[in-house]
């Protein structure tokens, strides 16, 4: 399975925006990773609806919608019908977690379970095999830039293990602090998705950074 890079438009020139969504058609990314932020369930409110819709009009690219809200049954059909592909929701937002990843999929979207730092990842082992990806949190959502969380690289072993005894097809997906010093390891630990924000951004040249992430992880994909 080849290793994706999704990187997260919340680092991306806000005053820019079109400009740099089609940086990311353009480059060799797979997703489009989208962070909607309420102000409530982490500190920072990030874009909404609108915004959200116009870059789905510019974009080519699946949209890889994480949700860092509370209450995120609420939006589940709106965020399918502006054309979310993945809709992801933290697990220590969904009291219903269950009913939560059902109703994503009845509307036909990849159902992702999102966990913070502290959450372990055994908690997800009774419902695993209904979850199409799982987005560990590998610095504290809401902001960008943050340094990356070393107990990262466990965590993914140990999802690895429980997705493989399971049977299941889900993906890990690392969000927070993916950089080309890290990449390399986190798909050998068994990650499947990468992304990647600041570095991306920042970069002076952010589709050869793209590439150069591309290259150094599907050299090694096909470990798990």
């Amino acid at each position: 399975m080849q290793t994706l890079i999704a990187p997260s438009v919340l680092a991306a020139d806000f005053a820019n925006l079109q400009r740099d969504v089609e940086m990311i058609n353009r480059s060799e990314a797979d997703w489009f990773h989208i962070d909607i932020m309420d102000g409530v369930f982490v500190p920072n409110i990030s874009f909404g609806m609108p915004v959200l819709r116009d870059i789905v009009k510019h974009a080519t690219k699946p949209m890889d919608v994480h949700l860092m809200i509370v209450d995120p049954d609420r939006y589940i059909e709106t965020f399918a019908k502006l054309g979310a592909n993945v809709l992801t929701v933290h697990y220590e937002a969904c009291t219903h977690l269950h009913r939560t990843l059902q109703a994503i999929k009845a509307e036909g979207m990849q159902a992702g379970v999102a966990m913070n730092p502290h959450t372990p990842v055994h908690l997800l082992q009774d419902v695993i095999q209904d979850i199409d990806l799982v987005c560990l949190m590998s610095v504290n959502p809401g902001f960008g830039g943050q340094k990356f969380i070393e107990n990262t690289y466990s965590k993914v072993r140990e999802l690895r293990q429980m997705i493989e005894a399971k049977g299941a097809s889900t993906r890990i997906e690392i969000d927070g602090g993916v950089t080309d010093q890290n990449a390399k390891a986190l798909v050998d630990a068994g990650a499947d998705v990468l992304v990647a924000g600041s570095f991306v951004f920042r970069a002076q040249d952010p589709v050869a950074t793209v590439a150069n992430l591309k290259a150094l992880t599907n050299a090694t994909s096909g470990t798990h």
